[in-house]
């Protein structure tokens, strides 16, 4: 029999995009964060819960100095950068974070289903619990997904799935769209934090506006 050339072509659907956030960026946030928390009147200013959709037990904004000083502004910027000129072969002019925000999560909470604003967003993990649980039925063959980022986009189909399941790792982060739906499962069994960070930020309006529209 003839070898025979595959090529899997996959090029329909929101692009992801995976990197890994550097341990000193890492460890800057965590520090910064753990002042915070310690902060009762700085938790407070800080707060967005109600602004978010998150059941969690805190959620607040990061400052526009500590983006800065963490190096977390400048990773951003890099990666979209090159994102977009590996998926469009342009070259951005114009990077704006509208928002970056903290979540701090416990056992049993949750965030439902919700998309976000501007262009460009993303979310990652600055602290992961050691155990997340497990299913009470043991001959479940569905996995596990307590403590789970999905991603959803469009409806189930023959060889088009609808989801994309994100299991967290510290130091994980993902980019996409922003209108990319996406939600968190709860998790049990633990008293540990699950800690993430998101933002949202504003391109070239040239460039993420594929309908040139005025």
């Amino acid at each position: 029999m003839e070898k025979i050339n595959i090529e899997l072509i996959k090029i329909f659907g929101p692009s992801i995009l995976k990197v890994s956030i550097p341990q000193s960026i890492i460890d800057n946030l965590n520090n910064y964060i753990d002042k915070i928390i310690l902060d009762k009147k700085k938790s407070k200013e800080l707060d967005i819960g109600e602004r978010l959709v998150g059941d969690v037990t805190q959620e607040f904004e990061l400052e526009q100095k500590i983006m800065q000083e963490s190096g977390w502004g400048q990773f951003l910027s890099n990666c979209v950068s090159k994102w977009i000129e590996l998926e469009t072969k342009n070259k951005i002019t114009k990077f704006q974070i509208l928002k970056s925000w903290v979540v701090r999560q416990y056992e049993n909470e949750y965030n439902p289903t919700h998309w976000h604003s501007g262009h460009i967003s993303g979310a990652g993990f600055l602290k992961v619990p050691s155990n997340l649980g497990k299913n009470k039925q043991d001959k479940k063959q569905i996995s596990y997904k307590g403590g789970a980022l999905q991603l959803m986009h469009g409806s189930r189909m023959f060889l088009s799935h609808s989801t994309y399941n994100i299991i967290p790792k510290v130091g994980d982060f993902y980019f996409f769209p922003n209108y990319l739906m996406h939600h968190v499962y709860p998790f049990k069994n633990t008293k540990e934090e699950r800690r993430s960070i998101s933002f949202n930020a504003k391109i070239d309006d040239n460039i993420y506006d594929v309908y040139g529209g005025d």
